[in-house]
């Protein structure tokens, strides 16, 4: 036994459409197919594998019910909404560096960039307007050094 990948990443929001038109405009994910759940919901995809699935936040008692977990309690126990909090950023492994600057240069999304500490990653890190997601894309510190991005800071060990 043991973990292999990670699946997907589930977004739970309260604009569905708005949320995935930001990932695929800005970061070029593309929306695919989804098995039929009985609630609406988008899936990108990175090729062939999708890997965020977004919906619509308490879009209807069947939707809670499907994605409750046996820990979760019901809202005529108090709660109102089930969700980590905790989550802090998603991150995706790239490639092309400039395009990526270029893109969001284009459309006003500012971004920051630096040397991943004591790695060989050159990270750009941004927040998805829709429901503040931090959103890291990393790159490899051979393709920043290519394209002549200098890191913000260096590591010193």
């Amino acid at each position: 036994m043991g973990l292999r990948f990670m699946e997907h990443l589930l977004i739970l929001t309260h604009d569905p459409d708005a949320t995935r038109d930001w990932f695929c405009d800005n970061l070029g994910f593309k929306s695919g197919p989804h098995p039929e759940f009985g609630f609406p919901v988008h899936w990108l995809y990175i090729g062939d594998q999708d890997v965020l699935h977004i919906g619509k936040a308490n879009f209807s008692d069947h939707q809670n019910t499907y994605l409750k977990t046996p820990s979760d309690k019901s809202e005529s126990e108090g709660v109102t909404s089930q969700g980590s909090g905790r989550i802090d950023h998603v991150c995706f492994n790239c490639d092309g560096l400039l395009e990526f600057v270029d893109r969001l240069t284009q459309r006003g999304i500012e971004f920051s960039e630096r040397k991943a500490h004591n790695s060989n990653l050159f990270q750009l890190f941004m927040r998805e307007p829709i429901n503040g997601i931090k959103v890291e894309l990393n790159f490899s510190a051979e393709e920043a050094i290519a394209a002549g991005r200098m890191p913000a800071y260096t590591d010193k060990g």
